[in-house]
């Protein structure tokens, strides 16, 4: 099969950016040229990939369908020649690490510290996002490994868990609920539940631990953990958060917890990388590393010492 790279990176293009004419651009070639590689693809395939809708192009059934195919193999081969480059000149290694936004606020930091004093000649980037966007980049193998919470069962990633993720439910510290134990979900559900923007690992958790129990509250969208911790403090509701993204504001005395009779889900860190390419290296030794004493003494005393340092 003839498919090449400037086929498939024109295909890409167009099925993001919705035309020929705005792939042209970014790729700062004709539009002819994105034309002409995207009719050569579908011709090599044997499928129509795109089609009009008004003035712009989208992907068909077959063109979605192929799209993770095709980011899957410009992701390998950037891969692929990143690592032969660093071989061929005795460069540096470099890990991409991915990390979902509250374990990027909280766990990160202390793991990448103990990990450097290890493998201190190792180069590390690191991205850090909402769980949709991570895990889009550990398939497009824009990140070569990633920390996240709980991992669609269809998505082609090894995963498995290394740290427990205890959730709790918080108030401010005003609210009549405010410490009680054994609080009727429903009741709860009376209030307001802050959430995460759509492709966050927490909302999701959170809608669907309320939708389990047949409740639908009304909701408010905010942009960020730290935006839902000042709303929350502030009296404007409740929130479904991960526990060590709101320890600090705990021991202070800033925040407070609700303890429903219907406990929320019980949740684990995961550490995750694709099933697809190769997956030795840097990545063996940071999958190595997170269950090392000196990960877990790390994430003991991460709280603890942002605690004592503010």
């Amino acid at each position: 099969m003839a498919v090449t790279v400037t086929q498939l990176v024109a295909f890409l293009t167009v099925a993001r950016r919705g035309s020929v004419t705005a792939a042209a651009k970014e790729l700062v070639v004709t539009q002819p040229s994105v034309s002409a590689a995207i009719n050569a693809l579908q011709r090599e395939l044997g499928v129509t990939l795109m089609e009009r809708d008004g003035r712009n192009l989208r992907p068909t059934v077959a063109g979605r369908a192929y799209v993770p195919y095709a980011a899957q193999v410009l992701g390998l081969l950037e891969r692929g020649a990143q690592t032969a480059r660093e071989a061929a000149t005795d460069a540096d290694h470099t890990l991409r690490i991915g990390a979902v936004t509250t374990a990027g606020e909280h766990l990160v930091a202390p793991l990448l510290r103990a990990f450097r004093e290890a493998r201190p000649n190792l180069q590390i980037a690191l991205v850090v996002a909402n769980r949709g966007e991570i895990l889009q980049r550990l398939l497009d193998h824009e990140v070569d490994v990633a920390i996240t919470g709980r991992i669609p069962p269809e998505m082609p990633l090894a995963t498995r868990p290394f740290a427990p993720n205890e959730f709790v439910v918080i108030t401010a510290p005003s609210d009549p609920l405010a410490g009680a134990r054994g609080v009727p979900l429903e009741e709860v559900a009376r209030r307001v539940w802050l959430l995460r923007e759509e492709g966050s690992g927490t909302r999701t958790l959170c809608e669907e631990y309320l939708a389990s129990h047949g409740l639908a509250p009304r909701t408010l969208t905010l942009g960020s953990n730290a935006a839902i911790r000042q709303a929350v403090a502030l009296g404007l509701g409740v929130a479904l958060q991960s526990q060590c993204a709101v320890e600090l504001e705990l021991e202070l005395g800033m925040l407070a917890v609700i303890h429903p009779r219907e406990h929320p889900p019980a949740r684990a860190w995961q550490i995750t990388h694709s099933e697809v390419g190769l997956s030795g290296g840097p990545v063996a030794a940071f999958a190595q590393f997170i269950d090392s004493p000196a990960a877990q003494l790390a994430l003991r005393h991460a709280t603890a010492t942002q605690i004592v340092k503010d």
